[in-house]
């Protein structure tokens, strides 16, 4: 009897593993920082809003699941993504070699190249050779972070960095940086566009960076089929371009 029990006992912890592990997915949590506007940012209420924001609602809703939106500093992304704290990094994450060898990335949602900001009349260019001597902002985690330490701080440029977009522009503001280095578009429609921004401009060329997607955990195939599927249907019926139209007037997909 003892070991009929037992053997029943081992099949339920199997029967409830296998429960368990079968999501249902009626719930996607995603990772946010919501300080890299327009593709995230807070409204006055409170209420996180941008193009991010949209095609992740738009994504939720297409497969059926409510989507609830955790605040996390982008540093912090990947390490809450592993440990559970959300489903779904969906905060202008670029695809890198680097990042693939920890989680999985959803099919490309954006194509954007990364740009200096500086002020004015400035004759600074995104060469080490130029910046040497000089602090330049980036936020903590992104790809221009790594860029910048890899390609430029040997070489005697001070490379600050940040826990979010908006900590490097308030010290941008100040002149304790005489540059910040960040994606074009944020940089253009979150930065320059604005009041804040009035006294600054880019600083040389374009620095190309890839495509950003939705940063997930490895063993979760079954969502990423998901939301790769739901992301397909939005680029063919055309509500992929409706949503950019709200924030864009160039197309931000890319080739």
């Amino acid at each position: 009897m003892k070991k009929l029990l037992a053997t029943l006992s081992v099949a339920l912890l199997a029967v409830s593993a296998g429960v368990a592990h079968a999501k249902d997915w009626t719930t996607v949590r995603f990772g946010v920082d919501a300080s890299y506007a327009p593709f995230e940012s807070k409204a006055p209420d409170g209420k996180l809003v941008g193009f991010d924001i949209d095609l992740g609602n738009e994504i939720c809703k297409r497969m059926n699941a409510k989507c609830v939106w955790v605040e996390q500093d982008f540093d912090g992304m990947i390490p809450g993504l592993k440990a559970k704290k959300f489903d779904g990094v969906l905060s202008s994450m670029t695809i890198t070699p680097q990042r693939e060898e920890q989680i999985a990335f959803s099919a490309k949602l954006f194509n954007t190249p990364t740009r200096l900001v500086a002020k004015k009349g400035s004759t600074l260019q995104p060469t080490a050779d130029s910046l040497k001597g000089k602090s330049v902002g980036v936020e903590q985690g992104t790809i221009q972070e790594t860029y910048a330490k890899e390609n430029w701080a040997p070489k005697g440029v001070n490379v600050v960095p940040y826990q979010n977009q908006d900590q490097v522009y308030a010290d941008l503001l100040s002149g304790r940086l005489d540059a910040a280095l960040q994606d074009e578009v944020q940089a253009d429609l979150g930065f320059l566009k604005t009041p804040r921004g009035a006294g600054f401009q880019f600083a040389g060329k374009e620095i190309p960076t890839g495509a950003a997607a939705i940063g997930l955990r490895k063993e979760d195939t079954d969502l990423k089929a998901k939301i790769d599927k739901a992301i397909a249907d939005m680029i063919k019926d055309g509500t992929y371009k409706k949503i950019e139209s709200k924030y864009f007037d160039f197309d931000v997909y890319g080739s």
